[in-house]
Order: C-alpha cells, then sequence, then structure tokens
C-alpha cells in the first residue's frame, strides 16, 4: 500500500493514451487497449492495474439512458444553511448522501452553500423532493431551483494533457 511520502508515478504519453482511450470506451479488452497504444497485453495490463492502485482510476460504471429510467427530468438546487459550521455541514452531508435522486451534491463558494444535482420523473416528483426532502434536510434555510430545458453537454470524461 502506497504511503503519503511515495510519490506516484508521473503519467507518461501512453498512460494518458491509455486513459483516453479507456474514458471512450471502458470495456476495451487489455489486448485491444495494448494494441491501440503499441504494448503487449502484460505490459497495458500492469499499467491499468498500476493507475487503479494508485487511484488516477477511481472506476468503471454503465452510462444509462435516464429517459428509459423514470429520470427524465434534470434540476439543480441551490441550498443554503441557516448557519455555517463545520458540524452543520458534516450533518447535511450525511443527510444527502442517503437520497437515491441527488446525483451530485457540491459544497461552493458564492451566494449558496451547496449546489445539488438531481434527477427525477417529472414536475410532481421534484415537488416532493424539493418540499418534502430537500427543504426537510438539516439546517436548511432557503433554496433556489434550475430546470433544465435542454441538456447541451454532459459528460465525466476529464481532459487529458498531451
Amino acid at each position: 500500500m502506497r504511503t503519503q511520502h511515495q510519490r506516484r508515478r508521473e503519467l507518461d504519453k501512453i498512460d494518458r493514451s491509455i486513459l483516453r482511450l479507456l474514458q471512450e470506451n471502458a470495456r476495451l479488452s487489455f489486448t485491444e487497449l495494448g494494441e491501440r497504444v503499441g504494448l503487449s497485453t502484460t505490459p497495458c495490463t500492469e499499467r491499468v492495474k498500476r493507475m487503479e492502485r494508485e487511484g488516477v482510476i477511481l472506476g468503471y460504471s454503465a452510462r444509462l439512458n435516464p429517459q428509459h429510467l423514470q429520470s427524465r427530468l434534470l434540476v439543480f438546487v441551490e441550498i443554503n444553511l441557516d448557519h455555517k459550521s463545520g458540524d452543520i455541514f458534516e450533518e447535511f452531508r450525511r443527510a444527502v448522501l442517503k437520497l437515491p435522486d441527488v446525483q451530485e451534491c457540491h459544497l461552493v463558494s458564492g451566494d449558496f452553500d451547496y449546489l445539488i444535482k438531481a434527477r427525477i420523473n417529472e414536475m410532481t416528483s421534484y415537488r416532493k423532493l424539493l418540499g418534502d426532502i430537500l427543504l426537510k434536510l438539516p439546517h436548511v434555510r432557503e433554496s433556489k431551483s434550475y430546470i433544465v430545458m435542454e441538456e447541451v453537454k454532459e459528460t465525466l470524461s476529464l481532459p487529458i494533457p498531451e
């Protein structure tokens, strides 16, 4: 196991190529991935496993179509808390982690404390999420919501330097 004092190896050109390809299609076999970056299967597999161990690659998942899964409506909600302290932030954080409709929650700077991204089925579900759940979370003072009318771009891909 890597300690804090061990240095993570810098990503070289081949590592970055592997990461780009995996972001496009994480289902590539190690053989095909190796062929595309100019390595045999074993060294390619070793590089991927090393990047997984080091936390460069956090995991793999399937991207699902929300239209097919009762999650057609995308909303963003700004949340302000009534007080600001580490304990209050922690209590709010623990409560949000339990909400299945919330895809993302970020503590942010600016005019509000948290930004929440949620996917739900319809406006009735949104009213329930807001009034019965989000506004009843610990220490919530107010909210401001944005209903997405058109999704222009959504990606989990990160830009990988050359």
